[in-house]
């Protein structure tokens, strides 16, 4: 293998964590549906299990626990907002041309996966059918 191929390979490993990368944080960040949940309403909800815990029977503990679980990730995951869609979005708008024209990506399919049009247009990816 060549050391032009090994450096192709590497550049399109690199465009597709990037791609990746963003493709999850802004499918992250969509509204969701119902009431949006608050730090303080887990924990309370958090609280209300663990009293509940040594007074019930073993399926509503193990009913418990994993909403307890769920309920922890939720709360790491919402306090983890260490990333940064902007610098994403950055290093999306980078390589997306490059990438999208490497993997016959059009505009279209972008789009339907949730990139915003003003991303594409600065990733200069053009609106083509397809």
């Amino acid at each position: 293998m060549t050391e032009a191929h090994k450096l192709a390979l590497a550049k399109g490993r690199e465009e597709g964590r990037i791609v990746r990368r963003y493709l999850e944080a802004i499918e992250s960040a969509k509204p969701r549906r119902g009431r949006k949940r608050t730090p303080e309403s887990i924990n309370k909800r958090l609280q209300v299990i663990d009293e509940r815990l040594p007074e019930v029977d073993q399926l509503t503990r193990l009913h418990l626990v994993q909403e307890k679980q769920q309920l922890e990730r939720e709360l790491a995951e919402a306090g983890d907002d260490g990333m940064d869609i902007a610098a994403l979005e950055k290093e999306f708008i980078r390589v997306a041309k490059s990438y999208g024209e490497r993997k016959g990506i059009t505009y279209s399919a972008w789009r339907a996966v949730g990139v915003s049009v003003p991303v594409l247009q600065q990733a200069k990816i053009p609106r083509t059918r397809g």
